[in-house]
């Protein structure tokens, strides 16, 4: 590394004296068009189902969905995430739920696409695991391993099913190997040149993600772990080969999972590959933010934003964020 050239040690510190100075030379800027709103489906009409190990978070009807997707366009939000919470008797082995093209998902997709067009960009997650009575992503043999193979079949099944009912962003988040390729495939064997993809290749077998389980409601169902598919927290080199195997078999852009225990893995991503990098700050990131800030640790303004620059400082085009809407209403003064 060369040296530093020498200069007088107040000059930084006068950059920074005044807000027009420190607006002017700031390396990173987060706007509402930097967000990605992730977004629970219910059963019913009219139906707010508060989450509570998600303090602020809901559950929604697809009525109340849409009106979800009309503040996010309202706010500048670029782009809502869905996520079904699916009823217990139309939960399987095989979640085959995930195939019916009536299901929430598919409602809600058809709902804000009918009511909002072009205006909204709906990012739909595929996986198994809001549909299968064991909480797993995929299919399951008798000792409960997850199969590769046999759910990437499934998932592509599922991939095509959302994408005709009008999604934008396929999102797999099930860490199967080779599924990317395959859906990508599918897609472009069925004239879907434009739909793209956000592959989940970084996703962790991490302990943050209990909220999020109650949310779609996978949380008491799930038998097992999920260290089988998912990715190790001791490793870093391994991410890389993830990534780099998702983009070749066309991959769009790429997700890491979770964010803020793995912005190494975020920056390391945005300076090895040329292509988008997301990550999502989930819902175990969330409730703390939450709960500190009800503790009085920190003003809950500025640890959601400061958390979100973090993001954008470590190489992110973008974050997935339950805080998306009042981040946005933030950023817009």
């Amino acid at each position: 590394m060369p040296d530093m050239p020498s200069f007088p040690s107040t000059r930084l510190r006068r950059t920074r004296s005044t807000p027009w100075s420190r607006n002017l030379v700031r390396e990173n800027r987060l706007s509402p068009h930097d967000l990605i709103w992730p977004l629970f489906i219910t059963s019913g009409t009219g139906v707010e189902e508060p989450v509570a190990s998600l303090p602020g978070v809901s559950r929604w009807s697809v009525d109340n969905i849409v009106e979800r997707a009309r503040e996010a366009v309202a706010l500048d939000i670029p782009c809502v995430a869905l996520f079904p919470n699916t009823p217990p008797d139309k939960r399987s082995d095989d979640g085959a739920e995930a195939l019916n093209p009536d299901n929430l998902m598919c409602t809600a997709i058809r709902a804000i696409k009918g009511a909002l067009g072009d205006d909204i960009g709906v990012l739909t997650d595929v996986a198994l695991d809001p549909y299968t009575s064991h909480g797993q992503d995929g299919l399951i043999n008798d000792k409960g391993y997850v199969l590769n193979d046999a759910t990437s079949d499934v998932l592509t099944a599922q991939a095509l099913i959302q994408t005709e009912a009008g999604a934008d962003i396929i999102a797999p988040s099930d860490m199967m190997d080779g599924r990317i390729g395959r859906i990508r495939d599918a897609l472009e064997s069925g004239g879907h040149h434009n739909v793209q993809i956000m592959a989940y290749s970084a996703k962790y077998a991490s302990a943050f993600y209990g909220p999020f389980r109650d949310a779609v409601g996978s949380g008491g169902l799930l038998k097992g772990d999920k260290k089988s598919y998912q990715m190790d927290p001791a490793n870093a080199d391994e991410a890389m080969r993830e990534i780099a195997m998702d983009i070749a078999e066309g991959a769009d852009s790429v997700m890491v999972k979770p964010g803020l225990p793995y912005l190494d893995i975020v920056r390391a991503a945005a300076d090895s590959f040329n292509i988008p990098v997301f990550a999502y700050q989930v819902s175990g990131e969330y409730a703390m933010i939450e709960a500190a800030a009800a503790a009085g640790a920190g003003d809950r303004d500025t640890l959601i934003l400061e958390t979100l620059m973090a993001f954008k400082r470590a190489g992110c085009s973008g974050v997935l964020t339950y805080h998306a809407a009042h981040a946005a209403r933030l950023l817009n003064g």
